[in-house]
């Protein structure tokens, strides 16, 4: 390992103010962003996922944002595949580097490399899909709060598409699907700062309830309405647009689903805090901490590699 090779990863609740401090960092520290936003990936979800502004985007580079399609098959482990070849690219450039993101699973899969689990009969999948189909995602939620609390305050419980392969692990092998995580961490060519920006929950809820608003004035409507036809693509199975795709086959109003696009996303951010404040690694910060804090606790950690 080059001695002085590190990544400086910042992580915390939607909101918190994680790509402004990213920036900040990368020019001081003369580095590039990789982008660790799963929603983010898509060039078609600009709105609802909060991409950063065109001037955010030119002030340093960035990776990893709207680079794929809607239509294209992504995962977590092609993007670990990804992001650690653009490390070791940028790392030839200067030995510090930035990682910044609110997908506790992308993230710890840079970091820590992907956990193995076992080969599950592809019948449970069937009869989890049917059971989604006949009972809703409500049932299949129930479900996995029994089999796996730990998952079920975790996951993304509003993506069907990790509830069934929580669930088809609980069932496949009678074990929790928590219980095969984070079992042996991968050795990587860097050192690793951690991050953290929090905030008291009713200033973080403020922050989200003002983001969807603001969201909404931009054009997020509009934005909901032309990928209406493709609800059905696994990018789509996400907070900020589902609640709008079920405003448009006329099962709610329009200040229903704008509520409940707050409330999930409120919900969203409890579990990224649940997800985070698992790793005693993390130096947590207030969002409003003076940057200069939280540059001198850095280079304090720096100096110790």
């Amino acid at each position: 390992m080059k001695k002085k090779n590190t990544l400086i990863t910042i992580v915390g609740p939607t909101a918190i103010g994680k790509t402004a401090l990213s920036i900040l960092l990368a020019k001081h520290f003369n580095a590039e962003i990789i982008s660790c936003d799963s929603r983010q990936f898509f060039k078609e979800m600009t709105i609802g996922t909060a991409v950063p502004e065109p001037d955010e985007l030119a002030a340093v580079p960035h990776h990893f944002i709207q680079n794929k399609s809607i239509f294209e098959e992504y995962n977590v482990g092609q993007f670990e595949r990804e992001a650690l070849q653009k490390l070791d690219e940028l790392f030839q450039k200067n030995s510090i580097q930035i990682l910044v993101g609110g997908s506790g699973l992308y993230i710890n899969a840079v970091l820590n490399g992907l956990d193995d689990f076992p080969e599950i009969d592809s019948i449970i999948r069937e009869q989890l899909q049917k059971y989604l189909q006949e009972k809703g995602i409500d049932y299949l939620q129930s479900q996995l709060k029994m089999l796996d609390k730990e998952s079920f305050e975790t996951i993304a419980i509003d993506n069907p598409h990790r509830i069934m392969r929580a669930l088809e692990i609980c069932i496949g092998t009678q074990k929790p699907y928590s219980s095969f995580k984070n079992k042996e961490k991968k050795v990587r060519n860097f050192h690793i700062i951690l991050i953290g920006l929090t905030a008291e929950r009713p200033e973080i809820y403020g922050r989200i309830n003002q983001r969807v608003d603001i969201m909404m004035q931009k054009g997020l409507l509009e934005e909901a309405k032309q990928l209406y036809p493709h609800k059905h693509l696994n990018a789509l199975q996400t907070v900020g647009y589902r609640e709008l795709f079920d405003y448009f086959n006329g099962e709610n109003s329009l200040d229903f689903a704008i509520s409940e696009i707050k409330k999930n996303t409120r919900r969203f951010a409890k579990r990224q805090l649940t997800w985070f404040r698992k790793d005693e690694t993390i130096l947590w910060f207030d969002f409003k901490t003076d940057s200069e804090q939280i540059i001198e606790a850095i280079s304090k950690r720096l100096a110790t590699f």
